[in-house]
């Protein structure tokens, strides 16, 4: 029997609860959270009017009236503060909660789903679990899974379109909400100029983020993430739309391919 994979799980903590959390939460969130029952969860973004991602979390329902937002270990104050300016006369007390989270992967037990790192896995909150998997070695899993992450894949530079957002942590069928109207418009009237590509790199150097990914002579794109995976390296960069994804890129002094 194989043995259980865990990895710790760096998070921030925000608990919105009360008479409207449910509706409070519908509309200032880019997913339907409405549309969870308990015990489910889901992704979901806090956008700026003009669609660029405040906060990116997971919405566990944990009853009727009661949401825990799972996000970034230094997004906790910031996601906190944007939805308490935003309450108005909403009845729902958000405050900062303490939790840890351990990922166990292959886990069929009770959890919060997790998809970020190509593999089956839950979130399990506040259990004594000891890691089995490093930092570095999560973070290649998530790389070849293709999966976005706060200060590296997502900023203020980067629409949820590019990130490839939409549908994982977007819905195109709820009401309204803050950055509805520009994800939609390029959604149904555009495309984005460029998108997230995983790429095997050739040579022994690791690409810095932000190294720039050329195509013969003109620059296609950048790298946002790499890690050494299997004897190899993998890395997440934003690539134009327009080159081929059989396309052989130049990063540094190492060729680069699309793995995805």
């Amino acid at each position: 029997m194989e043995a259980q994979r865990v990895a710790l799980r760096p998070r921030a903590f925000v608990g919105v609860a009360g008479p409207d959390a449910e509706d409070y939460l519908q509309r200032m969130l880019s997913n339907d959270v409405a549309a969870l029952a308990v015990g489910e969860s889901c992704e979901a973004l806090l956008l700026t009017p003009k669609a660029r991602v405040i906060a990116p979390m997971r919405v566990l329902r944990r009853a009727p009236d009661d949401f825990l937002l799972l996000t970034e270990p230094d997004l906790g104050e910031t996601l906190r503060d944007q939805l308490v300016r935003m309450r108005f006369a909403a009845k729902a007390a958000i405050e900062l909660e303490e939790h840890t989270s351990a990922l166990v992967f292959g886990a069929a037990g009770e959890g919060v789903r997790n998809d970020d790192y190509g593999e089956a896995a839950v979130e399990v909150l506040d259990a004594d679990l000891e890691p089995t998997l490093d930092e570095g070695a999560l973070e290649a899993m998530r790389i070849e899974a293709g999966t976005p992450a706060w200060g590296r894949e997502i900023d203020d530079r980067v629409l949820p379109a590019e990130a490839g957002l939409i549908g994982r942590a977007v819905s195109l069928t709820k009401g309204c909400y803050p950055g509805q109207e520009p994800i939609a418009r390029l959604h149904y009237r555009g495309h984005a100029n460029r998108g997230l590509r995983v790429l095997t790199v050739d040579g022994d150097d690791l690409p810095a983020p932000d190294e720039e990914l050329s195509l013969g002579e003109k620059v296609v794109g950048r790298v946002t993430s790499a890690a050494r995976m299997n004897g190899g390296i993998v890395a997440l960069a934003y690539v134009r739309a327009e080159v081929p994804p059989d396309a052989e890129l130049a990063v540094g002094r190492s060729k680069a391919r699309s793995l995805h």
